[in-house]
Parts: structure tokens; C-alpha cells; sequence
């Protein structure tokens, strides 16, 4: 099977079985967009869905998080990972996006990434979702299912995984795109025991056809 032959393969299966794939965090604009993915950095979308109800009721703004203290936001997020330092950043990022563009959160990847505690996962992931644009975010359902699966071949990094994945696929499928290969990692593809008994895509997946007897 040729990697065209294995996109479109996949890219079949998904948009007849899983034609809304969405993000699993809770938001409802993209300034919440932005502080949960934040917050999503090696944590589970589960505790962030539990932290965000509070902090945006004291918070329902970039220029009211732009007022606050850091030790008062992280109180609010001290439950999830590296509240620290999260905290600092959310702060700068506020900060910065009241002052340099004027509470606008930016569409543009580049943009974006100037804003405190957005790399380009987060950036990518907020083009994606917020702006639809065919960004793809790599995290580490992506870059683990991606290899596996076959979509990308040795990639070692990130970025690799990400341009590897932009090339196959077509552009106005990469925004659901990303949510396919997160949700399928996070609920069948599991890191340490994938359940390849119940995947429905074994017949295209490299990392069954390796495996599969033993």
C-alpha cells in the first residue's frame, strides 16, 4: 500500500464514520480557546473541563485576566499540570494581547506564537479550531498514531510529523483531520496497550501488519 493509498483509505473511513470530530475542551470563544489549551499542556482535556467553568467566571476576559495578579490565577489552576508556570504565562499572554492587539486573539500561526505560553502546538491547534485553517497540531496522540499507523514515515520530531501530514492531506480536511488521529489515539490507539482487537482500521494500519499473531 502506497502512503496516498493509506490517506485516502483513512480519510474514507473517518468522514463516512466520524464526519464531526471536535475538540473535547469546553469553551465558547476563542479567548477561552486559547487560555484552555494553555492549560491542556501535558494535562488532560478532563481537568481542564474542570478548572475553566471558575476561572472564566472570574476571569470572563482577556482585559479582566489582564488585571489579575499571578498568584490569584493560580489559585484558580493549581490543580493542573505545572500551575506555575502556567500561570505566568497565562498572565503575560492577557497582558500582551490587550496591549499589542487590543484583545483580538490573532488568526495567524506567527501571530500567535508571539503571545506568551503559545508554541506552535498551541498556536496550530488555535488556527485549526478557531479559524479553520489547515493547521496541523502535533501532540503526542498525533505524533504517536501518525507513526504507527503509517501516515508518516521516520519522523523523529514534531514539526516533521506535521509537514509530512500537511503534504498528504488535502487542505480542507486537516483541520477535522487533527481531531481524527487525537480521538483515535486517546480512545483506541493507547500509547502503552492499543486496542487493536476493536480498531477499525487495522487494514491500513502499518503497526498491526507488524504485529498482528504475535
Amino acid at each position: 500500500m502506497t502512503k496516498k493509498e493509506r490517506f485516502e483509505k483513512f480519510i474514507d473511513y473517518f468522514s463516512k464514520n466520524q464526519p464531526i470530530a471536535e475538540s473535547e475542551l469546553d469553551f465558547r470563544n476563542t479567548y477561552e480557546l486559547v487560555v484552555s489549551v494553555i492549560l491542556s499542556a501535558q494535562c488532560t482535556d478532563k481537568r481542564v473541563n474542570v478548572i475553566t467553568p471558575d476561572f472564566f467566571k472570574a476571569f470572563p476576559t482577556a482585559e479582566k485576566l489582564a488585571e489579575a495578579e499571578v498568584a490569584e490565577i493560580f489559585e484558580y489552576i493549581k490543580s493542573c499540570s505545572y500551575p506555575n508556570n502556567k500561570a505566568k504565562n497565562i498572565s503575560g499572554m492577557a497582558k500582551m494581547l490587550v496591549g499589542d492587539f487590543k484583545g483580538i486573539i490573532p488568526d495567524d500561526v506567527d501571530e500567535l506564537q508571539k503571545l506568551p505560553g503559545v508554541g506552535r502546538k498551541t498556536a496550530n491547534v488555535v488556527a485549526s479550531v478557531a479559524f479553520n485553517k489547515p493547521t496541523m497540531a502535533v501532540d503526542t496522540h498525533v505524533f504517536r498514531v501518525s507513526n504507527r499507523i503509517g501516515l508518516t514515515t521516520n519522523s523523529k520530531t514534531p514539526l516533521e510529523t506535521e509537514k509530512q501530514l500537511v503534504r498528504y492531506f488535502p487542505e480542507e480536511v486537516i483541520p477535522v483531520a487533527h481531531h481524527w488521529i487525537i480521538l483515535h489515539g486517546r480512545y483506541i490507539c493507547l500509547a502503552r496497550k492499543p486496542k487493536c482487537d476493536i480498531c477499525p482500521i487495522t487494514d491500513i494500519c502499518k503497526h498491526y501488519a507488524k504485529n498482528k499473531g504475535k
